[in-house]
């Protein structure tokens, strides 16, 4: 019997590679190499109980990352703007990264991007955790790297962090605070995101070279925030607060965060219909918050 192909998967222990190295490992087809800083923390442990090869490697340090990278036939990459806040370090995190898989040829790599929004808007407009990913997707694409971008909505998993609802003045609601005045918003569960990639890495002539954006549903806020009441039982209602006002709240990264919502108002290119295709059990807003009940109460 030949040897599996095997695939590369970085941010192992966190979300997007989390599921990415779960659906690879329940399916079978691949052989599992499962990237993380630290090896003997119980996550990683897990992983190798399951199954996986789990390497050392870090994004500052090109050796460990060529390591990690050598004999593979493809990987899922992903960078982290929010460990750091600069576009300029993901980029050159990035850009590493594509040397490496283009000079150890790779097959196919699954990278984890996103809109350029300061090009698209002639500078309008700067998103940076979007526009660093976005500045990495053309380099690969300038490498000739076998690549297929993967974009994410934004995450139902948020509503139970830094977007949950707040409570009201009256102190008898919550108000969701998301700027997105009467526009549907796309999201998706990170959970959904590994099936996702397995059925692109299984179909590398369809879909190399693509860019494709992920997205279970298209909901406006005072929709999610009806869904929200009727799982939780809560008063919850849309704040209507606009983008201006938001980024003006006092907490770390609210501006970036109104400057994501300000494009999101644009209506970026996120493909329901193909999302439900390649991976037929995305969950809808309700189903995922029917799941994450307990913790979504928990939180508020």
């Amino acid at each position: 019997m030949a040897a599996k192909k095997i695939i590369t998967v970085f941010g192992a222990t966190g979300a997007q590679g989390g599921s990415v190295v779960s659906a690879l490992i329940k399916d079978g087809t691949f052989a599992v190499r499962a990237v993380t800083r630290d090896t003997s923390k119980p996550a990683a442990v897990k992983l190798k109980d399951a199954g996986a090869e789990v390497v050392a490697a870090d994004l500052d340090d090109e050796k460990s990352l060529k390591s990690a990278l050598s004999g593979a036939y493809g990987a899922f990459v992903v960078t982290n703007f929010w460990d750091h806040f600069s576009k300029e370090k993901e980029v050159q995190q990035g850009k590493v990264i594509v040397d490496l898989c283009k000079d150890l040829g790779l097959e196919h790599v699954i990278y984890s991007g996103l809109e350029n929004v300061n090009k698209l808007t002639n500078g309008k407009l700067e998103v940076l955790h979007f526009d660093g990913k976005g500045e990495v997707e053309e380099y690969f694409r300038e490498a000739c790297c076998p690549m297929t971008s993967v974009r994410l909505a934004f995450y139902f998993d948020n509503f139970l962090t830094m977007c949950k609802p707040q409570k009201s003045k009256d102190g008898n609601s919550y108000d969701l605070v998301i700027p997105m005045c009467d526009v549907p918003m796309d999201g998706i569960s990170v959970s959904d995101l590994g099936p996702a990639v397995l059925s692109i890495l299984k179909s590398p002539k369809d879909y190399i070279g693509k860019n494709i954006g992920l997205s279970a549903e298209k909901l406006t806020v005072a929709q999610y925030a009806a869904i929200m009441s009727k799982v939780s039982g809560k008063v919850i209602k849309d704040a209507k607060m606009p983008p201006d006002v938001y980024e003006k709240l006092p907490f770390g990264g609210a501006e970036e965060m109104a400057s994501m919502f300000k494009f999101y108002l644009m209506i970026p290119d996120r493909d329901v219909a193909l999302t439900h295709k390649l991976n037929p059990n995305t969950k809808s807003f309700q189903q995922w918050l029917e799941e994450k009940k307990e913790a979504f109460i928990k939180a508020l």
